[in-house]
């Protein structure tokens, strides 16, 4: 299948629709890290009376169930931009987002409506859930698509840029809403539930962005291609979905794991406030976003498994040392220090694992080959992860998340060493 004009493009044709559809991932990720990162107000409306740590631990359930969600979401929105556009795709995706996010604005609490409170949470995640499953693989291969192969590295890395940006974002307006409008009990009470707002009304003004954007892909017609962007197509392919659940099995634990668990960390191990360890946090997502574009600039130099390897060994030998000491930490500075060490060695993995995916598969498969393998492995380990430490900690063995984190690393560190780099076996150039 052949390119829409991609190749005609101008430099700033094809950086404003970079921009477009990163915009729309940075809304997406906004709006589903506000729910990681409001969750220790809001756990208490959702769930009956008790235990903090238990009702994080409910909070957390929902969390991975929105996981688990995602790979349907890979799947069908996939197979949609396979065979019909990565733009409507997108369009359609933030759509999802939006509704998920209105729901969980106006859904009142346990108190209120009982049980019905926390099944309406759960349906507002799975719809999330199946709109960021889409989202993912389509814009990673939009992005990918957009790009020229010197710089391909450097452009695909704005989907971390922006994924890490909706963090930031969100965390921003949790310290808005913390320090300088509402109090702590008007937090808990109602204010938790102003970020979802802001989240649905942001959504709907991206769709009207996205409609101006170049389409990187052709669509076809059915009869044409009948098996183009389906499951029997992309099995065509089994080395390649292997590869994305193998190199995406380690990064997605690191990545959740110094990142959207960490604020919790730093609360219930470490003994910071709550507004002190979203202080921390946002410092350490700022660094985290600003490296992500250098280290996709440096792919294109040397390749991307240098990358990816180096992640994995210094991965596989730091993780436990930094949670140790990290765990007994009660210094803001040394804590931002040990987190950002950390940071640093993911962002070998995160910069580029995008680009690398896109890079493994042939045009007709790209979108779903993509999103799909990645949500699987995304589901049952970057979903679970927080909820796999809060479980070892209530049990007592806190630790042993360390090195569950460290043998995922030491397992994806398997997969770099024995791939090909996918920057000099492009699928996309042989398209």
């Amino acid at each position: 299948m052949a390119q829409h004009n991609i190749t005609q493009l101008s430099v700033i044709d094809r950086v404003r629709s970079i921009i477009g559809g990163s915009l729309g991932n940075l809304v997406e990720w906004y709006d589903w890290y506000v729910y990681s990162a409001f969750s220790l107000y809001f756990s208490a409306a959702f769930f009956p009376k008790g235990d903090a740590t238990a009702q994080l631990l409910d909070t957390a359930g929902i969390f991975a169930i929105g996981f688990l969600m995602r790979p349907v979401g890979g799947w069908v929105m996939g197979a949609y931009a396979d065979k019909h556009g990565r733009k409507k795709a997108l369009t359609v995706s933030i759509l999802l987002m939006s509704l998920g996010s209105l729901i969980i604005t106006f859904t009142p609490g346990h108190d209120r409506i009982g049980i019905a409170a926390p099944l309406l949470l759960v349906l507002a995640r799975v719809i999330q859930g199946l709109s960021v499953g889409g989202e993912y693989g389509t814009s990673a291969t939009y992005l990918s698509e957009m790009a020229t192969r010197k710089s391909r590295g450097f452009y695909s890395s704005f989907q971390y840029v922006t994924l890490i940006m909706g963090q930031l974002l969100a965390l921003g307006v949790l310290v808005c809403l913390q320090r300088f409008i509402l109090t702590d009990e008007q937090l808990h009470s109602w204010g938790w539930r102003i970020p979802f707002g802001i989240g649905a009304i942001l959504a709907i003004t991206v769709m009207y962005l996205r409609r101006s954007l170049h389409e990187s892909a052709v669509e076809v017609k059915a009869q044409h291609e009948p098996l183009r962007g389906t499951l029997k197509a992309l099995m065509q392919h089994p080395r390649a979905v292997a590869t994305v659940i193998g190199l995406t099995l380690g990064g997605t634990v690191a990545f959740y794991t110094f990142t959207t668990y960490m604020q919790k960390f730093l609360v219930i191990t470490c003994g910071f406030t709550k507004a002190g360890a979203t202080t921390i946090s946002t410092i350490t997502l700022l660094a985290f976003m600003l490296l992500q574009p250098l280290f996709g600039a440096i792919s294109d130099r040397i390749g991307r498994k240098p990358l990816l390897i180096g992640f994995g060994v210094l991965g596989s030998l730091c993780t436990v040392p930094l949670m140790t000491i990290l765990a007994n930490t009660h210094d803001q500075w040394m804590a931002v220090l040990l987190i950002m060490i950390a940071l640093v060695i993911v962002s070998g993995y995160t910069s580029i694992n995008a680009v690398v995916k896109a890079e493994l598969f042939p045009t007709e498969v790209r979108a779903l080959g993509v999103g799909f393998p990645y949500a699987i492995a995304v589901s049952l380990f970057g979903g679970t992860a927080e909820y796999i430490a809060l479980w070892f900690k209530k049990a007592g063995h806190a630790a042993w998340f360390n090195w569950y984190v460290t043998v995922c690393i030491a397992v994806s560190l398997l997969i770099y060493l024995f791939m090909k780099d996918t920057h000099k076996h492009s699928k996309i150039e042989h398209d």
